[in-house]
């Protein structure tokens, strides 16, 4: 039995050889044959080379891919070459007018405190006869009113029309700050900019934005060196007893300095109430000068102040303080009724005069006649 058991198992193994031998020598079974075909003819249609057509489509869209990642790449460089650029250009300018303003800033204060402004000028009487006129010039001249007087003598050198009442727009504000430093309030006290302040007569634009504070130094500042109508509004609304009582005290002042026919209604000029004369002007630019915040901050070339995290960067509405000009004070101003307003009190060609000019009819025509009494005082013989 045992043996039966033994000889039926290596039967059963040589079997089992037989066919795996089989296998081995022959290949696979007939159905994994089948699949292994399909597999093998999906792969080679896979792999099998593309059409012209596909191929040239396939390597058009490789070669776009292509130029646009190059064009993306050079767009990258020259963007990250111009912020750069553009940076460090502004970085160079704002470094030379930190330095250009701090150097103003020190001569001015070396020559206010070794010069007393009470004892450099001396008002003493126009001598209208000292020094001739010349009638071609102020024929020649756009303004409907001029006026040049010399400072140091007293000598009317040009007038034309002085004497007649016309509008005078910004150069107001020369009568609105003296009264204010008249008043010896606090430089350092904040004032906040209200919806008081904003010109409804001319609709004015304005950078200042109600709910911005100020000290009343930066107002003073904005409103002599870039004519800001809404700080010199301010001003005159912390005036002590407001607006009206600022007004009334300009009045008053310009009674003291024998200004008798100057009226004023308004404290920044915008209403063409606000009148006077040449003559008038000129006795008024004398007695402003007398105050060295008025003579620095008329003259200042540019100031950046701060409000509510932003930078406002203010240019001098007179380009002429940056022409070689040397200018003690001066101040300008226009509204449509008063045409284009100008008054300097500087060194012209060795004279120190004092220049108004009033009603010039085109933009930058009176910076073109004060041009012209320039040159004409450069010829002067006195």
């Amino acid at each position: 039995m045992e043996r039966r058991h033994a000889m039926m198992a290596r039967c059963w193994q040589a079997v089992c050889c037989t066919v795996w031998a089989a296998w081995f020598v022959l290949g696979i079974p007939p159905a994994m044959a089948q699949q292994s075909t399909a597999s093998t003819r999906a792969g080679a249609q896979l792999h099998a080379a593309p059409s012209p057509a596909a191929a040239a489509r396939r390597i058009e869209h490789l070669r776009h891919e292509r130029d646009v990642r190059d064009v993306r790449h050079v767009h990258d460089v020259r963007h990250v070459w111009y912020v750069r650029h553009v940076w460090y250009v502004g970085h160079v300018r704002h470094v030379r007018y930190i330095r250009h303003v701090r150097y103003v800033r020190d001569t001015r204060h070396l020559r206010d405190a070794r010069v007393h402004p009470a004892v450099r000028r001396v008002v003493r009487p126009v001598a209208r006869a000292a020094w001739p006129t010349s009638g071609a010039l102020a024929r020649a001249l756009d303004a409907q009113s001029a006026y040049v007087v010399d400072v140091d003598t007293g000598a009317v050198l040009l007038s034309k029309q002085a004497d007649v009442v016309r509008p005078i727009a910004s150069l107001t504000k020369l009568m609105l700050a003296s009264v204010v430093l008249d008043a010896h309030q606090p430089m350092q006290q904040v004032i906040a900019i209200t919806t008081a302040d904003i010109d409804t007569l001319k609709w004015s634009a304005s950078r200042l934005e109600p709910g911005m504070r100020f000290t009343r130094i930066e107002l003073l500042r904005l409103a002599l060196m870039s004519s800001e109508n809404r700080a010199a509004h301010a001003l005159a609304r912390a005036y002590p007893g407001g607006v009206g009582a600022c007004v009334a005290a300009m009045n008053r002042k310009a009674r003291e300095l024998g200004m008798l026919h100057t009226v004023y209604q308004d404290p920044t000029g915008l209403n063409p109430a606000d009148r006077s004369t040449a003559e008038d002007l000129a006795r008024l630019a004398n007695a402003a000068a007398h105050y060295p915040l008025i003579r620095a901050f008329s003259t200042d070339r540019g100031q950046e102040v701060r409000a509510r995290g932003r930078v406002l960067a203010y240019r001098n509405t007179d380009h002429l303080v940056t022409d070689g000009w040397h200018l003690e004070l001066q101040k300008t101003g226009f509204i449509n009724e008063a045409g284009h307003c100008l008054i300097l009190d500087g060194v012209l060609r060795r004279h120190h005069v004092v220049v108004v000019l009033l009603d010039d009819p085109r933009p930058y025509s009176d910076f073109a006649d004060a041009e012209h009494i320039r040159d004409w005082l450069g010829d002067f013989n006195g």
